[in-house]
């Protein structure tokens, strides 16, 4: 489970943190996809017997890697990667995976040069340019990154638009460019409309533009689900408050005292500060 995650509340509510990376297994090849085998005939469906005795060395030190990284040992998982790539140099997946370890550890260059590896043996792999692009963005680097983002998101066969969208709308909140966030963020929610995040800000955005009854329908949604938070519960309190809907602004708050207590949020409510 590999995520590359915003620390800006705005951008991403701490409570949507577990959902999120939940998405984002799918960020590897390796996480299910069949292994290219050397030597396969073109348009032979690959089995495990096609597999090379070296790629299936890597493929296990990466699966144990793997293992690493969702334990947030990252220094192992680097090692079980280093090893991946020593037992199949050409292996894609691995040098991916060593980016987003790096990424984990802060050492932006060594990132870089990761991804860029795996895109040089894959240029067409829609979840490394996904991977790449959020590593430009976390180095405010935006023109570069909405460039990477869009060769992933034109790819005919990519699976991953609805993260991409949002990955790239969180890049574009944080570069200032809202209006163009809201259409990215609006492409995830048409193509994964139970992500949290994408909804999340949707509604945030709205609201902060003042469109206070779009907002309502984002956030409605969101809060009358399993993944309301202490955050959408307050974006909700907000909106409803400045439609004039009393009844739904104090269920929320009732909501948001009893299930958050000792929180900013509530915190907040009971000072009456709704523009904190």
């Amino acid at each position: 489970m590999l995520s590359f995650l915003p620390t800006n509340r705005w951008s991403l509510p701490a409570g949507f943190l577990s959902g999120l990376v939940l998405a984002f297994c799918s960020l590897l090849s390796a996480c299910g996809s069949l292994s290219t085998a050397a030597g396969a005939n073109s348009g032979e469906i690959l089995t495990d017997s096609d597999e090379p005795d070296a790629r299936r060395r890597a493929r296990l030190r990466l699966e144990l890697a793997l293992g690493y990284y969702e334990q947030a040992k990252y220094t192992y998982a680097l090692d079980e990667t280093k090893q991946a790539i020593a037992s199949d140099p050409g292996f894609a997946d691995a040098h991916n995976v060593r980016g987003l370890i790096y990424m984990r550890l802060n050492d932006m260059g060594l990132a870089e040069d990761s991804f860029k590896r795996a895109l040089s043996l894959k240029p067409t792999d829609g979840n490394i340019l996904h991977n790449y692009g959020w590593l430009l963005c976390q180095q405010a680097r935006y023109a570069d990154a909405e460039r990477v983002f869009s060769q992933a998101l034109v790819l005919p066969n990519y699976s991953g638009r609805a993260k991409t969208w949002l990955t790239q709308g969180l890049c574009q909140m944080q570069a200032g460019k809202l209006a163009q966030a809201e259409v990215s963020f609006t492409k995830s929610f048409e193509l994964d409309a139970l992500n949290p995040v994408s909804t999340y800000n949707l509604g945030l955005l709205l609201y902060r533009r003042a469109e206070y009854q779009r907002a309502q329908f984002y956030i409605r949604r969101l809060n009358s689900g399993p993944l309301a938070n202490v955050e959408s519960l307050w974006l909700g309190v907000k909106i409803e408050r400045r439609l004039g809907s009393r009844t739904s602004t104090e269920q929320l708050s009732s909501q948001l005292r009893m299930r958050y207590p000792k929180s900013r949020e509530a915190e907040l409510l009971d000072r009456g500060a709704f523009d904190e």
